[in-house]
Formats: structure tokens, sequence, C-alpha cells
């Protein structure tokens, strides 16, 4: 029988990429590709590899450190919670998930919060409150999503997905199905009893930066409305100030019935949630829904902190100044390679007419960190306060980087 030992390297500071990178091919489940650095080190919009080299970080964890790394009043809400209670099982309350549940319920004027640990756990658990009140409206259970989504890893988020992410997973579960973006005709035509909900991303993320028409969104609040279908705004990567709003929802003002949130709220600390107004929540009863570690009072007291500092550094209006302004540098520069410039907020998609993934590899050497979506999208999501003077180094990088790789 093998015995285990507890053998930890006695001076972890020695480490270089390369031995992260052994002791990842060797140990971790191969399920990511890899950049060939290792971080160990944040600080605002900057971190550090395990050999010291300094990157300029646009990609902020896949739009996580909305607030950037380590901001000092987040640290210290940790540091605080920490030592007070970390966890406790939602058998019981916390003053920091209470906290949290009031703020979030005032900010997006929906009426009830579910807490859970990412984003693809809110979207299930988003369908499965849609799934109940369909039913005890007598309808079927049918979850319709749209071409380019991205919902999550689970078996059912990757039922909203691409095929390509379905395969060897089967049996996919059933009740899903997929029509045509910002096409509310498709929908019309597809409608039956059988429909329960339709989720969208106001704009989607691993789709390409992809935003959905205000028009498509209205259109669908009319649409569910008329026919007492549930809609649900997956917000994972649009809220908590993305966009220059709370929410993405607020730049259409189109109040869906359920949103989803994780990534930006809670500063690399694992948190989702699930919001929902007053008709959804009323068919959830005890027991129909629960989770160990989700609004554990760490996470809550994380997210509460980023909140505050979002707030109180009136980053929502730093979000939609800089946005603007970095979208309309990328635009100026007219490069053959550059296709379009799309987005909202600190929310980036820089199109291009060849695949992005070797200009995110050039941008790393260079020591920007950012990544490709779609193939050809160069997608941009610094943290909401990242300084003017740090943006004009990409900026300069990054035209570099696109001249030299136009045709």
């Amino acid at each position: 029988m093998q015995t285990s030992t507890l053998n930890p390297k006695s001076t972890p500071d020695t480490y270089t990429n390369a031995d992260l990178h052994a002791m990842d091919a060797r140990y971790y489940l191969p399920t990511f590709k890899r950049y060939p650095i290792a971080l160990a080190k944040g600080q605002g919009s900057e971190v550090w590899d395990v050999e010291g080299k300094r990157y300029i970080d646009m990609l902020a964890g896949i739009a996580v450190s909305n607030v950037g790394h380590s901001h000092p009043e987040v640290v210290a809400a940790i540091q605080k919670q920490a030592e007070q209670l970390i966890h406790i099982s939602n058998f019981y309350v916390s003053v920091p998930q209470m906290e949290l549940a009031e703020q979030l319920v005032n900010l997006s004027g929906l009426a009830r919060v579910f807490f859970c640990n990412s984003g693809a756990e809110a979207l299930e658990g988003a369908f499965k409150v849609a799934r109940k009140y369909a039913h005890q409206q007598g309808k079927g259970g049918t979850i319709y999503a749209f071409t380019g989504a991205f919902h999550g890893r689970t078996l059912a988020t990757i039922a909203t997905g691409k095929p390509a992410m379905q395969q060897g997973f089967g049996p996919i579960p059933e009740g899903f199905k997929t029509l045509p973006f910002n096409d509310i005709a498709a929908l019309e035509k597809a409608y039956s009893e059988d429909m329960a909900a339709v989720v969208v991303e106001p704009i989607q993320g691993e789709g390409g930066v992809r935003p959905a028409h205000t028009e498509f969104l209205r259109q669908l609040r009319s649409f569910c409305d008329a026919r007492g279908v549930a809609l649900i705004f997956d917000e994972v990567q649009t809220g908590v100030g993305r966009t220059g709003a709370w929410f993405a929802k607020d730049h259409v003002q189109v109040q869906p019935d359920i949103i989803t949130l994780a990534k930006g709220l809670g500063s690399g600390v694992p948190i989702g949630a699930i919001l929902c107004n007053d008709k959804l929540s009323a068919v959830i009863d005890y027991g129909d829904h629960g989770t160990t570690f989700g609004g554990n009072p760490l996470a809550c007291a994380a997210a509460l902190a980023t909140l505050r500092v979002i707030h109180n550094e009136e980053l929502l209006a730093t979000a939609r100044s800089q946005g603007h302004w970095l979208r309309s540098e990328i635009r100026q520069w007219q490069l053959p390679l550059i296709e379009e410039v799309r987005g909202q907020g600190l929310m980036i998609g820089v199109v291009l007419k060849a695949s992005a993934k070797p200009v995110v590899e050039k941008l790393l050497a260079r020591g920007i960190l950012a990544n490709a979506t779609a193939d050809n999208v160069l997608r941009l999501v610094p943290p909401l306060n990242i300084p003017r003077a740090l943006l004009t180094e990409v900026l300069d990088t990054l035209k570099q980087v696109l001249t030299e790789a136009s045709p």
C-alpha cells in the first residue's frame, strides 16, 4: 500500500516558471492550456511571476478582479473576517451574508438572493427556479439559450453552449435548446407551452464580446411577459460594474426575472449569486435548493468590500470613461488587421481578421496579459480602476504588435 507523506518545498520562493509547469504536467488534470508563466504576486493592475517579471493585467482573472489585485480595503475585510468566522453552513445566518443580500437586492431591484460559489452554479440554480415556476403554471421545462452563449461547464450549462463543449460527455441533459442570437423572430417561431425560460448574456463574453441589441433585449422582455416565460440575464461577466453600471441590464432599462452573478462579485474569493423577483421567488420551498459553502461569511465579507470600493471610488463612471477612451483610441489606428472594436465599459473585444492567439502570445512576451475568445477576438477586461498611464503603456505595445502582425 502506498504511504502518504507531506513534503512541502523548504524554500518555495526559489521556484521557477519551468518548475511549476513541470509540476502542473505531473499532477494537475490536463483541462487548461496554460501560458508559460506562473504568477506569484499582484498589486492593483499589475502582477509578477515567480521569477520577478512584471505584467500589466488586462484580463483581471477573466473579469474577476474588478477593483484590482489585493485592494487594501478588500484585503482588510478578508483578514478581519478570517479572524472572526470563515464558515458556518447555511443552517445559520451571518452578518456579512445578510448585509450582502440586502445590498444586492437594493442595487438590482429584485426581491431575493441565493448565494453559491460560481457562475455555473448560479445558472444551474436559476434553471431550477425557472422550471419550478413553469411547472406550477402548467408549462413544460425547456430552457432556451442563444448561439455563441457560454453559461458554464456543468452538464446542464454545456447543454446551452457550443456542441464542441458537449463532445464526450453524453448523454447531455434534455430540455435545453439554442436559437440564433439577436433574432426575436426565431424565438417567436419556436414558442410552445414547453418553454420555461429564456437565458441571455447582455454581452456575450466567451462568444466574442458580442453585445445583445438593445431592441432585442426589450423584445425578449415583452415576449416573456406575454407568454409567462421567465427571463434570465446571465450577468456573471457583465455584472458588478464591468460595463460601467452595476448591471448591464441598467443600460437598456430591462428588468429580468432572474439575474446570475459571480466573477467580479468577490474580488477573487469564490462567490456566485442568483437574484429573483417576487414572482419566481414565491415558488421556492425549504429544501428545493442548497449549498454547503455558498454565502459563507468570508466570501460575503469580500463581496461587501468589493461593492464598497466600487461605490466609494466611483468606479462605474471610471469604467465608462476609460472604456470609451480605450475603444476610441484603438479605432483611430485603422490597422488592416482590425475588423471591429466593440463592447461596453471595460469589457472590450478587438475583433481581428485572423486568429487573436498569436497576438495574445506576443503581448505576453512583452509583459501584458490578455486572452483570445471566439478565436479571432482579443478580449480586454482589466480592473475597473486601472490607471490611465498603464492603459497608455498597453496601447503603445498593442499598436506595435498589431502593426507587426498586419498584412
